[in-house]
């Protein structure tokens, strides 16, 4: 007796069908330019601003599913690394990637993936469920941004967690509910298609 399980597909995946490499591409560049638009989307409260891009980012994953969500965001990264001015507030170059919110930054690739596997296992399809896969997604990127801003900075932890991941957690809520609600819509509507 042979047990084989399939892949689910992620919402893009349907609505899109067929979906080729062409198309795939186009996503992941799409994606990538989403994300460098919503970082523009600033809100200074400190050392660390509020962006969008973590909604674009757990969006992209849960949509695009884990490789190409990661593939996404690892583009998104080159372009802004490579002088495009695609960071919060327009910034861009190595220095920026590296600098006391790179830890963010370089999250990107990992949130993406992990919401995106949540996502191919139809964590997408109810509103609770994209909450908790984009709750887990939105802390890799918080622990990391954190981990990071206090050791480039040499901040003691617990004080650099006031500025790092204790400020967002109300705008984090926002982002989430606000994306994980578009999930379950959007599947509501590709089934009506069908």
């Amino acid at each position: 007796m042979s047990t084989s399980f399939a892949k689910s597909e992620t919402l893009l995946e349907v609505a899109l069908a067929p979906f080729d490499i062409v198309r795939q591409v186009g996503l992941v560049i799409g994606f990538s330019l989403l994300t460098a638009l919503s970082a523009q989307i600033v809100i200074p409260i400190g050392p660390v601003p509020v962006t969008g891009q973590t909604f674009a980012v757990l969006l992209t994953g849960a949509l695009l599913g884990s490789r190409l969500g990661a593939m996404a965001m690892i583009a998104y990264l080159i372009e802004g690394a490579s002088g495009l001015p695609f960071f919060y507030g327009g910034g861009a170059g190595l220095a920026h990637l590296f600098g006391p919110t790179g830890g963010y930054l370089l999250s990107f690739p990992a949130a993406a993936f992990i919401t995106g596997a949540f996502a191919e296992q139809g964590w997408d399809r109810k509103f609770l469920t994209s909450v908790a896969a984009m709750f887990v997604g939105s802390l890799v990127i918080m622990l990391c941004g954190w981990l990071w801003f206090s050791y480039l900075t040499k901040t003691p932890p617990l004080f650099a967690f006031q500025f790092t991941v204790l400020k967002f957690i109300p705008g984090d809520i926002i982002k989430i509910a606000l994306a994980a609600a578009v999930l379950p819509t959007g599947w509501k509507l590709v089934g009506k298609k069908r």
